[in-house]
Order: structure tokens, then C-alpha cells, then sequence
């Protein structure tokens, strides 16, 4: 025992002999512990904290009871107290913590994936508009010249240089309309009037307005119902999105193919299938086929005898709008094609 009169030489000397027996005793406890921290390394961060707590009041545990030779005098039943209070107060303490730090290391590691997922979006969007934008401007101004110089005179190309002119000036107002939508849903600046909407309604509209394009590419387009339903939310953007699904399928299904919308009810929410005849989509591509300006592969997305490809935002605005909807989007696989799933809450009665 160290004297409360002892001079600090004397203290030294004390601790000089005490050291030995101190690391005797508790270097084993602590390379058990760094062996039960490596096999539980890949546990849960709470597990981890709580046995990082343990090893140095089970160190000091045995070391006190090594030095004091396992006789249990006044002091050293003391000192056992003390350190069973301190484990007490602890561990329980390093639980929480530990919880609180996995839930805050998950959180961020998900919010770097996130930010780095966009970041890629940001690329590749930027990417597509120097691209996709550029084409048809370059062609506007080649076409605008030629009118311009006299190049071309005869009425009957001037009046097809007229007509190519306005169809490209079409498809900039369709992007620059798709840019405008996609930055309100990624913005939060989307703002829905909701209702009872029948499904009927929205159906048939989107239905008979891709009907042109599917008769120029000899793409049969069916609906069919097991029963319509009504679901809650902004006809306007409920017909984007089925417009946005079925204009997909058409474009992605060859001439002589069909494009299937199936409505259903699967148990409280609204059920709309859309089948197309695309062949099916690559295993690693088919989780980025919602990503922005993503338009898969060539061998997914032939050229088909004029008809202009999409520029890889219907899918993402679609996404957005039935998320801002609180339903979900999906797709899989399905027969000759894929099928893309919309799940949407019912009205309520």
C-alpha cells in the first residue's frame, strides 16, 4: 500500500514494482478483447462500443486483483465496487451511443451514396444535353441556311425543309418541357392538386394520343381493365405518367408488336401494368432504366424507320411523379418485353 506521508521517490519506486504484476494481469484481458473486437468487426457498431467499454474495466478488474495478491481487504472490496458501479453506468451509456453513432454512420453513408448517385445523374444530364440538344439545333441552322441562300427553291422542299424545321423545333420544346418538369420534382417545387381520379379516364386519353405513333410503327396498343379504379391524385401529372410508359413501350417495341396496359386493384392500392415487346432488358441495366438520360443499350434501342429516340428523361419524370403521388414504380422482365408496374393509393370512399 502507498503511504499518504511517502515522498514521490518512494511513490515511484511503489509503482515500479506494481507495474510488472499490472501488465501481468491485464495485457491478456486486453488481447481478448482486441480478439473479441476483430471477430466482431462486422457487428453492429453498438456491440462493438459496448465490448470497447468492457475491456478496459475488466483490465482494471483483474489487474487490482492481481496485485492485491486475491486478498480481499476493505480497500480491495472497494475498489470492486467502484468498478462494478462504473460498468454499470458504462455500458449502458456506450449501448445508447452505439446506437446512436450506427444510426448516424448509416445515415451518412447513405446520404454520401445518394450524393454521389446524383452527382453521376448531374454527368451524364449534362452529357445528354450537349448531345441531344445540339443535334437538332445544328440541324435547324444547316436547314435554316440552305432557305436562307437560295440553296433550296423548289417549292416541294421548301415546304419539307419547313416541315423538318417545325419537327425539330417540336422535339427542343419537348426536351426543354421534360428539363422544366424534371427540375420542379428533383427541386421539391411540385405542387399537386389532389382529387378522385378515375383511372378510366386517364387511360383512354393517353392511350388515344400515342395512337398516332403507334399506327406509323405498326404497334398494336391494348387496355385492358379487371375493374377501374379510382385512385387520389393530379390528373394532369397521373396523365403524364401513363403518357410518359406507354410512349416508352412504343418506342421500344419493334413494328408488328403490341404494347398491353393492364388496370387492376392489388389489395389497397391501384395496380397499372404496361407491357411492351422490347426483348427484354440487360440484368445490369435494369436498375438504372428510371436514371436521368438513360436509354440503354443499342441493342435494346434499335434505330425504327424515323422515329426519333427519347432523350432518356420520360422514365425519370415518370419515377418522380408517382413518388410525389406516394405510390410506386417497378420494373421486371416479363414474357417477350419487360412490364413496368405503378402502384398508387385508392381514393379514399
Amino acid at each position: 500500500m502507498i503511504g499518504s506521508g511517502e515522498s514521490f521517490d518512494e511513490i515511484l519506486t511503489h509503482l515500479w514494482h506494481i507495474l510488472p504484476l499490472a501488465l501481468l494481469f491485464s495485457l491478456p484481458v486486453a488481447a481478448l478483447g482486441g480478439v473479441a473486437l476483430y471477430v466482431l468487426r462486422r457487428g453492429s457498431l453498438a456491440t462493438t462500443l459496448t465490448v470497447l467499454v468492457l475491456i478496459p474495466v475488466l483490465a482494471t478488474l483483474v489487474g487490482v486483483l492481481g496485485i492485491s495478491g486475491f486478498m480481499f481487504t476493505p480497500a480491495l472490496t472497494t475498489m470492486l465496487l467502484v468498478c462494478l458501479l462504473v460498468a454499470l453506468v458504462t455500458v449502458p451509456a456506450a449501448i445508447v451511443l452505439g446506437r446512436a453513432i450506427a444510426r448516424r454512420s448509416v445515415w451518412e453513408r447513405e446520404a454520401r451514396e445518394r450524393e454521389r448517385a446524383a452527382e453521376a445523374s448531374r454527368r451524364e444530364l449534362v452529357a445528354w444535353i450537349s448531345h441531344d440538344l445540339r443535334s437538332p439545333l445544328a440541324g435547324i441552322q444547316a436547314m435554316a441556311e440552305a432557305l436562307a441562300d437560295g440553296v433550296v427553291s423548289e417549292r416541294d422542299e421548301v415546304a419539307d425543309y419547313a416541315q423538318r424545321i417545325s419537327g425539330e423545333t417540336r422535339r427542343l420544346s419537348a426536351m426543354v418541357g421534360d428539363l422544366f418538369e424534371l427540375s420542379r420534382i428533383t427541386a421539391g417545387a411540385l405542387e399537386l392538386t389532389m382529387s378522385a381520379v378515375p383511372l378510366r379516364d386517364v387511360v383512354s386519353d393517353a392511350v388515344a394520343a400515342q395512337a398516332p405513333v403507334a399506327h406509323r410503327k405498326r404497334v398494336r396498343v391494348l387496355a385492358n381493365a379487371s375493374t377501374w379504379p379510382v385512385v387520389t391524385g393530379s390528373d394532369p401529372e397521373l396523365a403524364r405518367i401513363v403518357r410518359n410508359l406507354v410512349s416508352n413501350a412504343i418506342r421500344h417495341t419493334p413494328p408488328d408488336g403490341t404494347v398491353a396496359v393492364q388496370i387492376g386493384v392489388d389489395g389497397d392500392e391501384a395496380l397499372l401494368a404496361v407491357d411492351d415487346s422490347c426483348g427484354g432488358i440487360p440484368d445490369d441495366e435494369i436498375n438504372r432504366v428510371f436514371d436521368v438520360a438513360f436509354r440503354g443499350t443499342q441493342a435494346r434501342t434499335p434505330e425504327r424507320g424515323g422515329t426519333t429516340s427519347g432523350g432518356g428523361l420520360g422514365l425519370a419524370i415518370a419515377k418522380g411523379l408517382v413518388e410525389a403521388h406516394r405510390g410506386r414504380i417497378g420494373v421486371h422482365n416479363h414474357g417477350p418485353g419487360c412490364r413496368f408496374e405503378v402502384r398508387l393509393p385508392l381514393a379514399m370512399p
